[in-house]
C-alpha cells in the first residue's frame, strides 16, 4: 500500500516544519533517525535535532534505545478525539463486532478525506483473508469497496478530480479506466452497495455499503473482505447493507 501525497504545511514556519517532520513517518517508515528525517524533509540537521527534542519532551515522538524516533502515544491520544472519526466509530463498533462474529471475515469502517479513504476500524475474523488495510491507513478511493461507495456519493468535483488523475494499478484486475469507473459508480448508487473483485490482491473480494447521517448524507462506509470465490456477493451485500443501516440509525442516537 502506498501512501499518497497530502497537502504540504507552511514549511517556512516552525509549525510547518514540525508537521513536515511528523509527516516523514508512515506505515513503511515507523522508525527514523535524525539524519533520515533531515533528508526526507530537506531541513538542516541542527533544526531537526532541536525540534525533535521539543517533540520528545511533549510526547509527540519517542526515542528508543536504538536511537531511532517513533510516533509517541500523545499523538494517538489527540487523534482519538477527532469527532468525525471517533464518533462514527463508537456508534458503529457494536454492529461491526456483530458482523464479524456472524461472518468470521474482515469487517472494515472507513470515511473519505479528500481523494482518499481513511480506515477508522478493522476487525479481522478467524481464518480471514490477509488484507493490506490498517486502522488509520489510507488507500485509493477507486480500488476498495468502501472507497467506491464513498466516491460514488462524493461531490461531482471530487469524482472528477479523482478520475482525472492516473489511477494506480495493484493487480491485473484493478480498474483504471475512468469511463468504466464512472459506470461502476452509477451501479453503486443504483444498487446501494459496491463490490471490489481482486482489485487490491488476487485473493480478496470486498462488498461495501454506505452509512448515512440523520440528513441522508453518506458519511462513512462499512465492508466485508473475504477470500475470492468463497461467498455469494448478494448474500454478503445483504449482510453489509443491514449493518450499514443499523449504524446509520444509531448515529441519530446519543451514546
Amino acid at each position: 500500500m502506498m501512501r499518497r501525497g497530502r497537502p504540504a504545511g507552511p514549511t517556512g514556519s516552525v509549525v510547518g516544519r514540525t508537521l513536515q517532520m511528523l509527516d516523514a513517518f508512515s506505515a513503511q517508515r515507523r522508525a527514523l533517525s535524525l539524519s533520515e528525517i533531515a533528508r526526507r524533509t530537506d531541513m538542516p540537521l541542527s533544526t531537526v535535532h532541536r525540534l525533535m527534542h521539543e517533540l520528545c519532551a511533549w510526547g509527540a515522538v519517542e526515542r528508543g534505545e536504538d536511537g531511532l524516533f517513533r510516533i509517541g502515544l500523545r499523538l494517538w491520544e489527540l487523534g482519538s478525539l477527532a469527532p468525525r472519526g471517533q464518533g462514527v466509530r463508537e456508534h458503529a463498533l457494536p454492529f461491526l463486532e456483530d458482523l464479524s462474529q456472524i461472518t468470521r471475515e474482515n469487517v472494515q469502517l472507513a470515511v473519505r478525506e479528500g481523494g482518499e479513504v481513511v480506515f477508522l476500524e478493522r476487525i479481522g475474523g478467524t481464518g480471514a483473508v490477509p488484507v493490506l488495510t490498517r486502522v488509520g491507513g489510507r488507500f485509493a478511493l477507486t480500488t476498495t469497496g468502501v472507497g467506491l461507495v464513498l466516491l460514488a456519493h462524493a461531490p461531482a468535483q471530487v469524482q472528477e478530480d479523482v478520475l482525472g488523475k492516473p489511477i494506480e494499478r495493484y493487480t491485473s484486475k484493478t480498474v483504471t479506466d475512468p469511463g468504466q469507473l464512472r459506470r461502476m459508480l452509477a451501479d453503486v448508487r443504483a444498487q446501494g452497495f459496491a463490490t471490489s473483485d481482486r482489485q487490491i490482491s488476487m485473493d480478496t473480494f470486498s462488498v461495501a455499503a454506505p452509512v448515512q447521517d440523520a440528513h441522508g448524507q453518506v458519511i462513512a462506509a462499512v465492508s466485508l473482505v473475504v477470500h475470492h470465490g468463497s461467498s455469494k456477493p448478494l448474500a454478503l451485500a445483504q449482510l453489509v447493507r443491514t449493518s450499514a443501516r443499523a449504524i446509520s440509525r444509531a448515529l441519530d442516537t446519543p451514546i
